[in-house]
């Protein structure tokens, strides 16, 4: 992980669309009046005339994608994350994952990390209310090589899906080189002591708690849930299996979230305890991202204090 190369999950969103649009003509974009902030003004520049900015309209923006991808259009419908899964809901479940028709949604700005935008605009239930749509499939990117690697296989993959990505800047974690898999976690390192099951900006944070740990003699894996439905099910019961400790931790509401997924599963296939580390069912605040994370204990120092209890 390179903690000086740092780049926000929104930015390599907006820059691998616009290399998708080169490579495809059918790749459509829209956006509700946010495309500077959501990055979809990258694609936007390039390719005007299949560029569609909705206005403060999501609701009409989900069902236009809908219609699109009806004529062979892959279209790509953003705006933040509080807007195009929340106020658009009805749209995304009836007009999109009812008919199940191929349409990707991205939710920029979501999480507590939206910092200063405060309550209203941290979107703390967005993964809750996309997995539990039949037919959705949920990606939760945690840097920029994984983010550009997931909207090239939205690209390719049929069908709805959710791609949420972040304001705040993240490290890089992954090489040019690293291979992903649709639905397969990615574990980093064989620590025994615990597992810390992670997703999107929080994927660093317990990185940076696993090199403090070790310094200590505690051996930890991060394990990277990037696709949060369909989740990884054997790698959850893989890490039951051989740690002695599992921790989930996510920008996200623990209820419905990250942690819920994989409660669901170990309740499921094998039960194991774990502690959900996340956002305790309650709205944010306007503040510095960094300081948000460490006062809502998603930080490393708040991972680190889990592990060692």
């Amino acid at each position: 992980m390179d903690l000086n190369d740092k780049k926000a999950t929104r930015e390599s969103f907006g820059e691998a669309l616009a290399k998708l649009g080169s490579e495809n003509k059918n790749i459509v974009v829209l956006d509700a009046d946010l495309a500077g902030a959501t990055k979809s003004g990258i694609f936007a520049k390039e390719f005007p005339d299949r560029f569609f900015d909705m206005g403060i309209s999501e609701q009409d923006m989900i069902a236009t994608a809908a219609g699109l991808s009806t004529c062979g259009k892959i279209p790509f419908a953003c705006s933040f994350a509080v807007f195009s899964t929340g106020r658009a809901y009805d749209q995304v479940r009836n007009s999109v994952c009812y008919p199940n028709l191929n349409v990707k949604i991205c939710g920029s700005h979501a999480g507590i990390t939206v910092g200063e935008d405060g309550g209203t605009h941290q979107m703390l239930e967005d993964i809750n209310l996309m997995r539990g749509l039949p037919n959705m499939v949920v990606f939760s990117p945690s840097d920029d090589v994984q983010t550009k690697w997931i909207v090239n296989e939205m690209a390719k993959t049929k069908g709805p899906q959710y791609i949420r990505t972040c304001r705040a800047k993240s490290p890089k974690i992954y090489d040019e080189n690293q291979e992903f898999e649709f639905g397969k976690a990615v574990q980093i390192g064989d620590g025994k002591d615990a597992t810390i099951f992670a997703t999107g900006i929080c994927t660093s944070e317990a990185l940076k708690a696993k090199e403090e740990l070790e310094k200590e003699g505690i051996n930890v894996r991060v394990v990277d849930l990037f696709t949060i439905k369909p989740i990884d099910e054997e790698m959850i019961i893989k890490c039951a299996k051989e740690t002695k400790k599992l921790i989930s931790v996510e920008d996200h509401n623990i209820i419905g979230g990250l942690g819920s997924a994989i409660a669901e599963v170990l309740t499921d296939k094998y039960p194991a305890n774990l502690i959900r580390m996340g956002i305790k069912d309650m709205f944010g605040e306007s503040g510095k991202a960094d300081e948000l994370m460490k006062k809502y204990n998603i930080d490393k120092d708040a991972i680190i204090k889990c592990v060692k209890e």
